[in-house]
């Protein structure tokens, strides 16, 4: 439980319980966090940071990020994948704000490739294998925790953003800075207002 561990922010999100499980997936060591912090629970960017800074000391080194999100693609409706390749932040949150700790990574991170394009290629290649349509492109982080409204979804939606949340980017920043890979899924859970 997070409870268990000092320092980790305490999920209040409902479905979000709170844990972290570390064991094996084949033959690799995984450890996969059930739950997160959200900037719109009223954690800071320290907060935010914590947990994915935690599991970089503990030695990953990719880090697979999911999140629910709403779709602002037609072709991608409600129960749909859609890979990560790039995001738009848009929340006014940065976890890297405020002294940089030189331990984790340097002062200005380069965040061109935040997504990485090969572990991207091999969620394709994976979705392909399986004959699922695995819809790939931009995800947009909004604080939250009011839901967009039209006007926002149209200005997204003319930013290039194809889909809408309210977490990931931060633990994106994180972990690149800390010089992880990361990839992601946003799991499609409605269609964006608008």
């Amino acid at each position: 439980s997070f409870a268990d561990l000092p320092g980790f922010p305490k999920p209040t999100v409902a479905g979000h319980a709170g844990r972290m499980l570390i064991g094996k997936l084949g033959t690799k060591d995984v450890i996969c966090m059930q739950g997160r912090a959200h900037a719109y629970e009223g954690h800071s960017g320290e907060k935010l940071a914590f947990s994915t800074r935690v599991l970089w000391a503990l030695g990953v080194e990719i880090l697979t990020l999911t999140n629910a999100a709403g779709s602002l693609d037609q072709e991608a409706g409600p129960g749909s994948l859609m890979a990560i390749t790039d995001h738009i932040n848009f929340s006014g949150v940065n976890p890297l704000v405020g002294v940089n700790d030189d331990r984790f990574g340097p002062r200005f991170p380069d965040v061109t490739s935040a997504w990485d394009k090969d572990l991207t290629a091999k969620l394709m290649a994976c979705a392909d294998a399986l004959n699922f349509k695995l819809h790939d492109g931009t995800y947009l982080m909004a604080k939250g925790p009011n839901f967009e409204t039209p006007a926002e979804i149209h200005a997204f939606r003319m930013m290039g953003a194809n889909a809408v949340g309210m977490s990931t980017v931060p633990e994106c920043l994180v972990a690149r800075h800390c010089g992880m890979r990361v990839c992601g899924v946003s799991s499609i859970t409605n269609y964006a207002t608008g």
